[in-house]
């Protein structure tokens, strides 16, 4: 019997169809730029829940009970791991000032480099991870640096026109050609596309530096995707080792992890969307972003210099939902001290 990923070939067929078809029946509904709406995200992330338990399913009737109980538990720790990256990538469209209609598509083609990334640390194995200290130490800054930008935008909910100033602009625009301006939907523009956006009255102070030869440009969008996709490979760290600890079944810990991730896009967005009932959510949030900064310091730190002093994701799960609750809380009592 053929086999791939240590199951035979028709389980992969099973997992590769009720992927891509979930993913296809996602791109297709979203086809528009539109907000998400907390009712569409709901069923959403029901959508998603339901996928994932099928697939459940058909490996407890096709393997047993221990190859499904398997899966669910790789799935739930997936889940659990990735809450931290929910907080990260609504830091991220906060700092960039992406406008929300975005959000999905940009959200969406991060999943997919997700596959692609996910299934590379699988393939390789915990070898790769061994950099994740470091890598870890250098993003705790970044999380706790982008908390404070949010904190410090939390009162200016404008759009930004021009990204020249932009630290992501200004870091990339030296090995890569960007455009300032968000262009539609669009990651990347073409060089006869720039020329007619620099020829608009409006666009006349805009400074474009590239080399002759440059014939693509990157958007804005780009830039966020791009910022969203190293924090998925940096949370990348913590989960793949541990969904390996659960199964060595390479198709489990990837269907778990994959089936995970796609249903965190839409707990994304129910999140999102309870911030404009909830009017002390966002100030959570913030505080939730600080205590992630903290984490990663503290495991990166202990890993690398054994002080004795981390984290554990249990203790990491009961301190977020219990800042999640008190913001809620605070909602509820207090929902007009915000429009004050």
């Amino acid at each position: 019997m053929i086999k791939f990923l240590g199951f035979p070939i028709q389980t992969t067929i099973v997992f590769v169809c009720l992927l891509v078809g979930a993913l296809f029946i996602d791109l297709f509904t979203h086809r528009k730029d539109k907000v998400i709406s907390l009712r569409s995200a709901i069923l959403w992330s029901v959508f998603w829940i339901v996928i994932s338990l099928l697939f459940a399913v058909y490996l407890f009737y096709s393997y047993g009970s221990e190859v499904g109980s398997l899966f669910i538990t790789g799935y739930a720790l997936e889940k659990v791991l990735s809450i931290d990256n929910l907080f990260v990538m609504m830091a991220i469209f906060s700092w960039f000032s992406i406008p929300s209609k975005y959000w999905h598509r940009i959200l969406y083609w991060g999943i997919i480099g997700a596959i692609i990334f996910r299934g590379i640390f699988v393939i390789i194995g915990t070898g790769l991870l061994s950099l994740g200290s470091y890598v870890e130490l250098i993003f705790a800054v970044v999380v706790g640096w982008t908390a404070v930008m949010m904190l410090k935008n939390d009162d200016n909910d404008e759009e930004i026109e021009d990204y020249s100033q932009h630290l992501a602009y200004r870091l990339v625009k030296r090995i890569f050609p960007v455009w300032p301006k968000i262009y539609g939907h669009n990651f990347f523009i073409n060089k006869k596309q720039v020329n007619e956006e620099l020829a608009k009255p409006e666009n006349k102070d805009l400074v474009v530096k590239s080399s002759a030869k440059a014939t693509i440009f990157a958007t804005p969008l780009f830039l966020c995707l791009a910022v969203i996709e190293i924090s998925d490979v940096m949370f990348a760290f913590d989960s793949v080792p541990a969904v390996i600890a659960v199964s060595r079944e390479p198709l489990i810990i990837y269907s778990a992890m994959m089936f995970a991730i796609l249903g965190l896009r839409s707990m994304y967005f129910v999140l999102d969307a309870l911030k404009r009932y909830l009017v002390h959510l966002e100030k959570s949030v913030m505080v939730i972003l600080f205590f992630i900064a903290l984490k990663l310091f503290l495991n990166a730190t202990d890993h690398l210099w054994g002080h004795g002093y981390n984290i554990s994701a249990t203790t990491s799960l009961i301190i977020v939902l219990t800042i999640l609750a008190l913001g809620i809380i605070a909602s509820l009592l207090f929902p007009s001290k915000s429009e004050e």
